[in-house]
This record gives C-alpha cells, structure tokens and sequence, in this order.
C-alpha cells in the first residue's frame, strides 16, 4: 500500500476531454495520458476532438511538415 497518492491537480477554470470517459471534466480527474487539454471553456473542451482532427488535417497538408513527395506515396522513388 503505498504511503502517499499521487493526485491530479487542476486549477478552477481549466477544462479537459476525457479520452477515457468520454467527458468534458473541470480540472484534471484522468491522468494525462488520457486526456486533451486545457481548454478554457467547457464548450472549447467539448470539442477536443473536432478540434485535434482539424489540426491533423492542416498538419498533414502543410507543405513545411510534410515530406513525402508524389513518387514517395506512389512507391516509386529511390
């Protein structure tokens, strides 16, 4: 049994999305691996997951990240 807990400290006004749970949550109730945030509405953290696919989108289409060129996708390339 372990002495001392290591618990989630949050802050009154930070909102996360539970990947876990599925949840908006005030404050960090799930481990950080588990979560997205800190948003700064519960509306903003409701819509972690728009959001985090939008930023993958843009990521992916950004020519300053992306490194593959036609003939890399096609296979082709040396």
């Amino acid at each position: 049994m372990a002495l001392f807990k290591k618990r989630q400290v949050g802050k009154a006004g930070e909102w996360y999305y539970c990947l876990v749970h599925q949840k908006v949550e005030e404050g960090p109730e799930c481990p950080a691996k588990d979560r997205f945030g800190p948003y700064g509405t519960p509306e903003e953290a409701a819509h972690a997951m728009e959001t985090a696919q939008e930023r993958n989108l843009e990521w992916q289409n950004d020519p300053k990240w992306n490194d593959k060129t036609r003939e890399d996708e096609e296979g082709t390339a040396t």
